[in-house]
Protein backbone atom coordinates (compact mmCIF):
# COMPACT_ATOMS: atom_id res chain seq x y z
CA UNK A 1 0.00 0.00 0.00
CA UNK A 2 1.53 3.47 -0.78
CA UNK A 3 1.48 6.50 1.67
CA UNK A 4 0.05 9.43 0.23
CA UNK A 5 0.87 12.96 1.69
CA UNK A 6 -0.41 16.50 1.22
CA UNK A 7 1.45 18.37 -1.04
CA UNK A 8 2.62 21.51 1.21
CA UNK A 9 5.54 24.15 -0.41
CA UNK A 10 5.95 26.69 1.45
CA UNK A 11 6.92 29.90 0.20
CA UNK A 12 9.93 30.62 1.85
CA UNK A 13 11.11 27.79 -0.08
CA UNK A 14 9.65 28.97 -3.10
CA UNK A 15 11.07 32.25 -3.29
CA UNK A 16 15.08 30.87 -2.23
CA UNK A 17 14.58 28.41 -5.16
CA UNK A 18 13.16 31.36 -7.33
CA UNK A 19 15.99 33.63 -6.65
CA UNK A 20 18.64 30.81 -7.50
CA UNK A 21 16.94 29.99 -10.76
CA UNK A 22 16.95 32.30 -13.61
CA UNK A 23 13.79 34.45 -13.58
CA UNK A 24 11.92 32.36 -16.39
CA UNK A 25 12.09 29.19 -14.09
CA UNK A 26 11.30 30.57 -10.77
CA UNK A 27 7.27 31.67 -9.34
CA UNK A 28 6.30 34.40 -11.63
CA UNK A 29 7.13 38.20 -10.08
CA UNK A 30 3.85 40.21 -9.09
CA UNK A 31 4.08 42.48 -11.84
CA UNK A 32 4.23 39.30 -14.62
CA UNK A 33 1.11 37.76 -12.72
CA UNK A 34 -2.20 37.50 -14.92
CA UNK A 35 -4.40 40.42 -14.26
CA UNK A 36 -6.89 37.38 -13.66
CA UNK A 37 -4.73 35.93 -11.15
CA UNK A 38 -5.37 36.99 -7.16
CA UNK A 39 -2.48 38.44 -5.05
CA UNK A 40 -1.56 35.66 -3.02
CA UNK A 41 -1.18 32.85 -5.61
CA UNK A 42 2.31 31.61 -7.57
CA UNK A 43 2.91 29.95 -10.55
CA UNK A 44 4.95 27.03 -9.57
CA UNK A 45 7.85 25.22 -11.69
CA UNK A 46 9.03 22.07 -11.75
CA UNK A 47 11.60 22.28 -9.89
CA UNK A 48 9.49 23.57 -6.86
CA UNK A 49 7.48 21.19 -6.84
CA UNK A 50 10.05 18.48 -6.87
CA UNK A 51 10.57 19.76 -3.46
CA UNK A 52 7.30 18.03 -2.44
CA UNK A 53 8.91 14.84 -1.13
CA UNK A 54 10.76 16.62 1.42
CA UNK A 55 8.36 19.66 1.95
CA UNK A 56 5.25 17.41 2.22
CA UNK A 57 3.25 18.37 5.37
CA UNK A 58 1.93 14.81 7.61
CA UNK A 59 -1.54 15.11 6.49
CA UNK A 60 -2.49 11.68 4.52
CA UNK A 61 -5.58 11.20 2.36
CA UNK A 62 -7.50 7.87 2.57
CA UNK A 63 -6.07 5.03 0.73
CA UNK A 64 -8.52 1.94 -0.49
CA UNK A 65 -7.24 -1.12 1.42
CA UNK A 66 -4.71 -3.31 -0.65
CA UNK A 67 -4.39 -1.04 -3.40
CA UNK A 68 -2.05 1.56 -4.90
CA UNK A 69 -0.53 3.75 -7.81
CA UNK A 70 1.96 2.38 -9.81
CA UNK A 71 5.07 4.26 -10.05
CA UNK A 72 5.78 3.52 -13.63
CA UNK A 73 6.12 7.45 -14.32
CA UNK A 74 8.92 7.60 -12.11
CA UNK A 75 10.66 10.99 -13.56
CA UNK A 76 7.32 12.62 -13.08
CA UNK A 77 5.52 14.04 -10.05
CA UNK A 78 2.74 11.21 -8.82
CA UNK A 79 -0.16 13.35 -7.61
CA UNK A 80 -3.48 13.14 -6.99
CA UNK A 81 -6.25 15.79 -6.87
CA UNK A 82 -8.45 16.27 -4.41
CA UNK A 83 -11.54 18.97 -4.98
CA UNK A 84 -11.71 21.95 -2.30
CA UNK A 85 -15.43 22.02 -3.35
CA UNK A 86 -16.59 18.82 -2.72
CA UNK A 87 -13.71 17.17 -0.94
CA UNK A 88 -13.23 14.68 -3.85
CA UNK A 89 -10.42 13.53 -5.37
CA UNK A 90 -10.10 13.32 -9.07
CA UNK A 91 -10.83 10.10 -11.21
CA UNK A 92 -10.25 9.27 -14.93
CA UNK A 93 -13.61 7.92 -16.23
CA UNK A 94 -12.32 5.27 -18.20
CA UNK A 95 -15.62 3.52 -18.98
CA UNK A 96 -17.35 6.44 -20.10
CA UNK A 97 -18.57 6.26 -23.59
CA UNK A 98 -17.64 8.22 -26.69
CA UNK A 99 -17.42 11.24 -26.89
CA UNK A 100 -16.76 11.55 -22.47
CA UNK A 101 -13.96 8.52 -22.55
CA UNK A 102 -11.41 9.53 -19.90
CA UNK A 103 -13.27 12.53 -18.59
CA UNK A 104 -11.91 13.61 -15.40
CA UNK A 105 -14.27 14.29 -12.40
CA UNK A 106 -13.93 14.86 -8.50
CA UNK A 107 -16.10 11.67 -7.25
CA UNK A 108 -13.98 9.48 -5.18
CA UNK A 109 -14.19 9.17 -1.44
CA UNK A 110 -11.02 7.93 -1.39
CA UNK A 111 -7.77 7.27 -3.93
CA UNK A 112 -8.19 3.61 -5.02
CA UNK A 113 -5.47 3.18 -7.76
CA UNK A 114 -4.32 4.75 -11.11
CA UNK A 115 -7.98 5.82 -11.62
CA UNK A 116 -7.17 8.37 -8.84
CA UNK A 117 -3.56 8.76 -9.98
CA UNK A 118 -1.76 11.96 -12.34
CA UNK A 119 1.73 12.32 -13.41
CA UNK A 120 2.90 16.00 -13.67
CA UNK A 121 5.78 16.89 -16.03
CA UNK A 122 7.32 20.22 -16.41
CA UNK A 123 8.66 21.32 -19.58
CA UNK A 124 11.32 23.85 -19.03
CA UNK A 125 11.07 25.64 -22.78
CA UNK A 126 7.15 26.51 -22.60
CA UNK A 127 7.16 26.47 -18.55
CA UNK A 128 4.10 24.81 -18.51
CA UNK A 129 2.79 21.07 -17.01
CA UNK A 130 1.39 18.59 -18.86
CA UNK A 131 -0.52 16.29 -17.04
CA UNK A 132 -1.00 12.61 -17.86
CA UNK A 133 -3.88 9.65 -16.41
CA UNK A 134 -1.83 6.79 -14.31
CA UNK A 135 -5.13 5.10 -15.47
CA UNK A 136 -4.66 4.74 -19.54
CA UNK A 137 -1.34 6.65 -19.62
CA UNK A 138 -3.22 9.45 -21.96
CA UNK A 139 -2.33 13.20 -21.62
CA UNK A 140 -5.42 15.57 -20.56
CA UNK A 141 -6.50 17.93 -23.01
CA UNK A 142 -8.96 20.78 -22.97
CA UNK A 143 -11.58 19.87 -24.92
CA UNK A 144 -12.64 23.11 -26.47
CA UNK A 145 -14.52 22.38 -29.71
CA UNK A 146 -16.79 20.02 -27.62
CA UNK A 147 -20.38 22.48 -27.22
CA UNK A 148 -22.82 23.05 -24.60
CA UNK A 149 -22.33 22.13 -20.90
CA UNK A 150 -19.04 20.03 -22.03
CA UNK A 151 -17.25 22.56 -23.67
CA UNK A 152 -13.31 22.78 -22.48
CA UNK A 153 -13.98 19.95 -20.08
CA UNK A 154 -10.80 18.01 -19.34
CA UNK A 155 -10.58 14.87 -20.98
CA UNK A 156 -7.24 11.93 -20.82
CA UNK A 157 -7.13 11.43 -24.33
CA UNK A 158 -3.52 12.45 -25.86
CA UNK A 159 -0.97 10.03 -26.86
CA UNK A 160 1.48 13.64 -26.76
CA UNK A 161 1.35 16.89 -25.26
CA UNK A 162 0.70 20.41 -26.93
CA UNK A 163 -1.34 23.20 -26.89
CA UNK A 164 -4.24 21.45 -26.05
CA UNK A 165 -2.84 19.71 -22.73
CA UNK A 166 -0.75 22.21 -21.34
CA UNK A 167 -1.14 24.05 -18.12
CA UNK A 168 0.13 26.48 -15.65
CA UNK A 169 0.17 25.75 -11.88
CA UNK A 170 -0.57 28.02 -9.25
CA UNK A 171 -0.30 27.57 -5.54
CA UNK A 172 -1.62 29.68 -2.49
CA UNK A 173 0.55 29.19 0.34
CA UNK A 174 -2.06 30.79 2.85
CA UNK A 175 -4.86 28.63 1.79
CA UNK A 176 -2.50 25.45 1.02
CA UNK A 177 -4.23 24.66 -2.28
CA UNK A 178 -3.66 24.78 -5.41
CA UNK A 179 -4.90 25.83 -9.24
CA UNK A 180 -4.98 24.80 -12.61
CA UNK A 181 -4.96 27.69 -15.36
CA UNK A 182 -4.84 25.96 -19.17
CA UNK A 183 -2.63 27.84 -21.70
CA UNK A 184 -4.94 26.82 -24.66
CA UNK A 185 -8.02 29.03 -23.57
CA UNK A 186 -6.41 31.15 -20.55
CA UNK A 187 -9.03 30.18 -18.17
CA UNK A 188 -9.18 28.42 -15.47
CA UNK A 189 -9.97 24.90 -13.92
CA UNK A 190 -12.93 24.57 -12.35
CA UNK A 191 -14.89 21.48 -10.74
CA UNK A 192 -18.77 21.29 -11.60
CA UNK A 193 -20.40 21.04 -8.14
CA UNK A 194 -23.78 22.32 -9.46
CA UNK A 195 -24.03 19.73 -12.74
CA UNK A 196 -26.08 16.85 -12.81
CA UNK A 197 -25.89 13.56 -14.64
CA UNK A 198 -22.61 11.96 -16.00
CA UNK A 199 -20.75 14.79 -15.66
CA UNK A 200 -21.87 16.41 -12.77
CA UNK A 201 -18.46 16.97 -10.49
CA UNK A 202 -16.24 17.22 -13.83
CA UNK A 203 -13.44 19.64 -14.35
CA UNK A 204 -13.73 22.30 -16.91
CA UNK A 205 -11.13 24.96 -17.74
CA UNK A 206 -13.70 27.66 -17.85
CA UNK A 207 -12.99 30.28 -14.78
CA UNK A 208 -11.58 33.60 -15.96
CA UNK A 209 -10.34 34.19 -12.08
CA UNK A 210 -9.96 32.02 -9.23
CA UNK A 211 -13.21 32.72 -7.44
CA UNK A 212 -12.86 30.23 -4.83
CA UNK A 213 -13.31 26.56 -3.76
CA UNK A 214 -14.74 25.95 -7.16
CA UNK A 215 -11.27 26.61 -8.78
CA UNK A 216 -9.20 25.33 -5.89
CA UNK A 217 -7.45 21.68 -5.28
CA UNK A 218 -5.67 20.18 -2.58
CA UNK A 219 -2.59 17.66 -4.23
CA UNK A 220 -1.48 14.55 -2.71
CA UNK A 221 2.20 13.36 -3.26
CA UNK A 222 1.70 9.58 -4.22
CA UNK A 223 5.42 8.59 -2.75
CA UNK A 224 6.34 5.03 -1.50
Amino acid sequence: MRRITSVFLSLSAVLAVSVLASPAAGAAPTADRPAAVPSGWEAVDGTELARVSEEAATRQAPLAAGDGVSATAAETELLALQSARNGKFVATEMNYAAPNTGVLRARSAEVGGAWEGFGFEWDEASQTYAIKSLANNLYVAVEKNFTGSAQNVLRARSTSAGGWERFVLYYNEDLDRWALQSTLNGLFVAMENSYTGSLQYSLRARSTDITGSWEEFVLYDLSA
